[in-house]
């Protein structure tokens, strides 16, 4: 372990700087959304705009790709936090019920399978079906911080650990550190954005009695 975290604090020394703004803007972000400031979204921007340039430059074409759908939803998430509704308020914390949740979860399931299956068997990609699974979780659960799910958060938990073993398993082992960090983070960020939640909610609730 100790020989883990020594490599990896060495990989970070030896990132580029552009890698290394990317991280400390990534890591802005999911401090910002924790406090619901629509200045995640620049940060977020920021960050993914320098990781799509990375990943094309070093031929990893799906992370490109991936990075650069989230540069589109930095900007939507810009608007959609930015959008005030006809009393000057923001758009509030959402929670879903359990069956909204199981009937997302089972969707994108059969989205990642489908992918996986296609990925294990016509491409040379390496855990075609936990790196599918990955990334189609990635997609939606960036959707659902865009219009302030709470369950987002547990989501990212569980993307977050995945990814860490493959990362680990590639040997990207300053990367596996920071989802790590991210692991820790997305706790808090659940934390917090339940708080304010079930705040709103009783306050609204005598309103509305």
């Amino acid at each position: 372990m100790i020989e883990f975290f020594s490599s990896a604090i060495d990989g970070l020394i030896a990132s580029s700087p552009w890698e290394l703004l990317a991280v400390a803007l990534a890591v802005a972000y999911l401090i910002l959304a924790m406090k619901q400031s629509q200045w995640c979204w620049p940060a977020a921007f920021g960050s993914t705009t320098i990781y799509t340039v990375l990943f094309w430059d070093s031929a990893l074409l799906m992370e490109s790709a991936l990075n650069a759908y989230y540069l589109l939803m930095a900007i939507y998430g810009w608007w959609a936090w930015h959008k005030k509704d006809d009393a000057g308020l923001s758009a509030p914390i959402q929670s879903w019920s359990w069956q909204m949740h199981v009937k997302v979860i089972g969707a994108l399931s059969i989205i990642s399978a489908v992918g996986g299956y296609i990925m294990a068997n016509y491409t040379h990609a390496d855990f075609a079906y936990l790196d599918t699974v990955t990334t189609v979780f990635a997609v939606f659960t960036t959707w659902m911080v865009t219009q302030k799910i709470l369950e987002n958060w547990i989501y990212w938990l569980v993307i977050d650990a995945a990814s860490i073993y493959l990362y680990l398993a590639k040997g990207f082992n300053p990367t596996a550190l920071l989802f790590m960090f991210y692991c820790v983070m997305v706790v808090f960020g659940y934390v917090k954005w339940r708080a304010q939640y079930l705040a709103s909610t009783q306050t609204l609730a005598p309103q509305r009695a």
